[in-house]
């Protein structure tokens, strides 16, 4: 008979976790397999690219990839690949666009030249120490700093967890605090802006979840083209009567399939959804008793509070930031906030809400956003309808929300409005970032950036937190309410088993868990300023891994005329890249820049090991299919090697700057061979008994005495009692039967699927809508998905927003720098006016701009779009023969009315300059975009496709990614005009 896989398992009675693990040969005579399939080891391991984490199946015939297709076993995409997916093949050792060996370039050389892995990690190791040594800074006015600010650090988000947390410690163990990675530049925003609502800054549910939602509202983003495999439960929603909203500049393949599609100025989110927040406050459509139970609505908030004409209360024009006292809440003698429970207090977060939002009308909306006013109001009907119990909404956005003007509240906009209708917590509803990257969340979660470490541990600042103890009362937020479980005082925990986890034996009580020798910051050191200092000599030398920064900047000339001032520079990836080759570009002459280079060639996802873990924080593990070319590393193994010869220099040099760190950290990543072991950092990452070595279970296993050591508290529990919990594949569902699969694989916090799932139930305990029951109260203890936080309290002994010290979701943030309440400004060269009031751009916003760039005006409004064939910078993609094929080349859309102003037709070569440079594209002339009527006059909108840069097409492009540093979207702002 025909056996599949699948009939294989059962007829054998084998179950799928303990039977189809990677690297483990399978059915290789099934007489059903395919004849290309014969003799091969089949491997699973997670798709690269976007951060739905699609599983893929590998199979490897001696030691070559032959396959790769969708696992059919996967809960997630069960099969389905999207283009990307499939063509990974052509990333495999048949790649001819790989580079065959470590590729140097000397200062002043015009070419690559090959050279010796020893004699790279040499070189490399040489250049670290000597850069360390002479810019390392052990005191500013008479602060311990202990960092260095001659060495600056990137990295991409396609790195394993394993990865990520050895490159995080590598750099703060040598004192580098200059470190970026592509989820800050891309994601800093939602970082910012769902904290602050709700207590941790990612998806709030996952994407198998979509399915139950009965509105979608996609804003600004088309998962349809960049998600492809989410979409089936976006059309499984739509198969049970849910109506799908789309809300974008451009009707797109998302639209297309819409129940109704509404156009929207790029940059107006907040005008749009502050519309839908005052339409239901005007028409009572939000869920009273969810919004006085669960949200800090009812609180009562300082009298001295005010808001007028843009402006809130406690501003200093001066130095354009907030005084934010007035914006406390009321508080009893027992310092407990207070509340009006009927609302009618003119100082509670509700009444403050309806006055504010009442300036938000239909008209108004309109005008700003470009919106008809009849379609905005049936969206705003069609979304309110939700405030019912029985019913949900999810919001999906993308990184176009993350990056304008004002970005971080906007991302509030969507918590408030959420927080309103009763939408968090709850199956189908949340906020959904769909975000671009494999391991976006995984490289965010181990906090590869300036500010904050592994877990979102503050970073500690020079005069803020001079000692540990300063450190953790200043960090942990005081809460009065009984009410509140305030998770984060548990931080000194997982501060002190962090640093055991750095620096071993010599982090004892005596010295405080040696926390002076963490580097401290004394300022911003974001992507503006990184390349700012590089230009001006302060940066001497930069490492990157899996990184383009060139391709994620705004101002990608300037950036790289800054490069050209490096000493040296180090880039680990794949390929070449538009940053390794910045030497290469054109208009450049190699012979004047003195930046020494060198490019370490590293594996790919399926030559590697480890997990990724994608936006819904599902932590999954991938197998190693196949071992890469001689000549080719993977990411561990560069970091560790690196680390271990930078330690034998510092062991040699006893005049060295500063060595104590390096000399004395914990660095236990091998286990029985030569090479690093990912599941050895696993283990580190996951947290241990410092005395017994025995993985913890929990984390709220973890002590503060030292006892204790975990590199990353909220990973605490994938890899307990020697079980790699992220390998997992139990197919069985939850007993909700929503699609959670609470066997497969892991997730944080302590494998919880839906985040604030406490809210999910009123005060007795019984589900909003108990046909969707994410989690329930029997009377004795929770049943259903993972309640993280206080799991034997009764609902109605703890408030749900854990990480909160309210403990309730904040329609009204006042810990927000920018303002607690979204408003709409317009960004400095804006093609309109601020209509909702005088202020016409953010009072806080800092402008910061490259010194080499000269802003000009510009007459059109551009956004950037991706489409399918292609990833991010396409450093991964354009080496793609079948994407290539598909995808060529560089193109823009624009509309039929612009085309005919401007002379263009279909397919001429058309050039766009911004106040950043130029850029050559073809030009696509098609009705998806339309002039939008924004305050009595049309404004054209061109679409940009986004994954070309330097070094790719003609001319000199800009890349239009709009840098996160609190700045405003002037890259938006173009003109065009076909190429003579």
């Amino acid at each position: 008979m025909d056996v599949t896989r699948r009939k294989f398992l059962k007829l054998s009675g084998m179950t799928i976790s303990g039977t189809f693990l990677g690297g483990v040969p399978f059915l290789n005579s099934c007489k059903t397999k395919p004849h290309k399939l014969k003799r091969t080891i089949e491997v699973t391991t997670i798709c690269p690219y976007c951060s739905v984490g699609c599983g893929l199946v590998v199979a490897v015939r001696d030691g070559v990839v032959v396959n790769i297709e969708g696992d059919p076993d996967h809960p997630i995409n069960r099969g389905s690949l999207c283009a990307k997916g499939i063509a990974l093949y052509q990333a495999t050792t048949l790649n001819d666009m790989r580079p065959k060996g470590v590729l140097y370039r000397a200062p002043y050389s015009t070419r690559w030249r090959e050279i010796s892995w020893d004699a790279a990690i040499k070189k490399i190791a040489n250049r670290i120490k000597r850069t360390r040594d002479k810019t390392f800074l052990e005191k500013e006015d008479n602060f311990i700093v202990n960092r260095t600010a001659g060495i600056t650090g990137f990295s991409g988000t396609a790195l394993t967890n394993e990865e990520c947390y050895a490159w995080t410690k590598f750099a703060r163990i040598l004192g580098i605090t200059y470190l970026e990675n592509q989820g800050i530049r891309g994601y800093s925003a939602t970082v910012e802006g769902m904290e602050n609502a709700f207590g941790h800054g990612v998806m709030t549910n996952h994407w198998i979840d979509i399915q139950h939602a009965d509105v979608i509202m996609m804003i600004r983003s088309n998962p349809a083209e960049d998600f492809p495999v989410s979409f089936k439960y976006i059309m499984k929603a739509k198969g049970g009567d849910a109506r799908l909203l789309s809300i974008d500049s451009r009707f797109t393949r998302s639209s297309s399939l819409a129940d109704l599609y509404a156009p929207i100025r790029p940059g107006t989110e907040i005008a749009f959804i502050g519309g839908i927040i005052n339409y239901a406050l005007q028409h009572d459509r939000i869920n009273r008793k969810y919004m006085i139970e669960y949200t800090n609505g009812a609180y009562l908030i300082n009298p001295e509070f005010s808001f007028h004409d843009g402006i809130f209360s406690g501003y200093d024009a001066k130095n354009r930031e907030y005084d934010r006292s007035s914006w406390a809440y009321q508080k009893d003698r027992k310092g407990v906030p207070r509340m009006d429970v009927s609302l009618r207090n003119r100082n509670s977060v509700y009444q403050l809400l309806k006055e504010h939002y009442s300036r938000y009308t239909p008209e108004r909306i309109s005008s700003l956003t470009g919106c008809p006013e009849d379609a905005f109001i049936r969206i705003a009907e069609i979304f309110t309808s939700t405030h019912k119990p029985d019913r949900a909404a999810t919001i999906m956005y993308s990184m176009n929300e993350d990056q304008h003007a004002g970005e971080s509240h906007a991302i509030h906009a969507f918590a408030l409005l959420q927080l309103l209708m009763g939408n968090i917590g709850v199956a189908g509803g949340g906020i959904n970032a769909l975000k671009h990257e494999a391991n976006i969340q995984g490289a965010t979660d181990h906090c590869i950036h300036w500010h904050s470490l592994p877990g979102y541990l503050p970073i500690p600042e020079t005069r803020k937190h001079p000692n540990l103890d300063a450190y953790i009362s200043k960090t942990i937020p005081s809460a009065n309410d009984p009410m509140s479980i305030n998770w984060r005082k548990n931080n000194w925990k997982y501060m002190v088993s962090l640093l055991r986890a750095f620096y071993g034996d010599a982090a004892n009580r005596e010295n405080d868990f040696c926390y002076d020798w963490l580097p401290k910051v004394s300022g911003a050191y974001g992507n503006v300023d990184v390349f700012n200092n590089m230009g001006d000599g302060r940066h001497k030398g930069a490492i990157l891994i899996g990184a383009n920064p060139l391709v994620g900047c705004f101002y990608n000339e300037a950036a790289a005329k800054s490069l050209e001032n490096l000493e040296w520079l180090a880039a680990v990836d794949i390929f070449e890249t538009e940053t390794s080759n910045f030497w290469k570009r054109s208009g450049a002459n190699p012979r004047r820049i003195k930046t020494e280079v060198f490019l370490l060639p590293s594996s790919n996802s399926i030559e590697r090991e480890g997990s990724v873990t994608n936006a819904g924080r599902w932590v999954q593990w991938g197998y190693k299919a196949v071992s890469p070319p001689d000549e080719i590393r993977d990411n561990l193994w560069i970091v560790d090697n690196l680390f271990r010869k930078i330690r034998g220099l510092y062991e040699r040099d006893k005049g060295a700057r500063f060595p104590d760190p390096i000399l004395n950290a914990y660095w236990n990543f091998h286990d029985d061979g030569d090479a690093p072991s990912p599941h050895m950092v696993a283990r580190e990452i996951n947290g241990f008994d410092w005395n017994t070595k025995k993985p913890l279970g929990d984390f709220i296993s973890l002590k503060n005495d030292g006892s204790t050591a975990s590199g990353n508290w909220l990973y605490c529990g994938s890899y307990n009692d020697g079980c790699n919990m992220m390998a997992r594949r139990g197919m069985k569902d939850g007993s909700n039967r929503l699609g959670m699969y609470p066997e497969w694989a892991w997730c944080w916090p302590a494998n919880s699927r839906v985040l604030y799932n406490r809210a999910g139930v009123n005060r007795e305990g019984d589900p909003w809508n108990p046909a969707k029951r994410v989690a329930s109260w029997n009377g004795s203890e929770w049943e259903g998905d993972m309640v993280h936080g206080g799991e034997d309290a009764a609902p109605d002994m703890m408030n749900p927003f854990i990480m909160l010290p309210e403990g309730v979701g904040r329609l009204f943030a006042n810990t927000m720098t920018g303002g607690p309440i979204p408003e709409h400004y317009e960004s400095k060269w804006s093609p309109s006016i601020n209509i909702l009031s005088s202020q016409n751009n953010y009072p806080i916003l800092q402008i910061i701009v490259n010194k080499h760039v000269k802003p000009d005006s510009f007459p059109y409004l551009a956004t950037y779009f991706r489409v399918t064939e292609h990833w991010r910078s396409g450093a991964m993609t354009k080496n793609m023969p079948w994407l290539s094929e598909l995808s060529p080349d560089i193109f823009c859309e624009i509309s039929p009315s612009l085309a005919w102003e401007k002379g263009i037709r279909n397919r001429d070569r058309v050039e766009i300059s911004s106040p950043f440079g130029r850029m050559s594209a073809f030009a696509l002339v098609t009705g998806r975009l339309q002039p939008l009527r924004i305050n009595g006059r049309d404004i054209e909108i061109i679409g940009i496709h986004s994954h070309f840069a330097l070094g790719y097409g003609r001319g000199r492009p800009y890349y239009n990614n709009i840098n996160l540093e609190n700045n405003e979207p002037i890259a938006f702002l173009v003109d065009i005009n076909k190429e003579e």
